[in-house]
């Protein structure tokens, strides 16, 4: 067969080439400072609405809830906390531009 000529190349190819979409991601990772009083306090996973509405206060942005299950997005200055139906499933510290501003 003509195509299982292409495979073993093309897959030898692949192996060879660096990772780099996951190194990004570690470095994202490793970028983001930790979810403890010595980094960035945000709330944590399983939270309700009204616990993160106590503990951090008003967001500066409600986004509407979307899809199924709902998602609603609430933004804070330093972060953004995802929740589905009423509960925390991820706060996320965007990632900073690392390109100078533009006058």
């Amino acid at each position: 067969m003509k195509i299982s000529r292409f495979i073993l190349p093309l897959a030898l190819v692949s192996l060879s080439t660096p990772l780099s979409a996951e190194q990004l991601l570690i470095d994202v990772v490793k970028q983001e400072p930790p979810n403890n009083s010595s980094g960035l306090l945000r709330p944590k996973a399983m939270s309700t609405m009204q616990q993160v509405r106590a503990d951090c206060g008003e967001p500066q942005k409600i986004l509407s809830a979307r899809g199924k299950p709902p998602i609603t997005r609430w933004v804070y200055p330093q972060y953004t906390v995802y929740f589905e139906n009423n509960k925390v499933i991820k706060s996320v510290v965007p990632r900073r531009s690392k390109t100078p501003a533009q006058p």
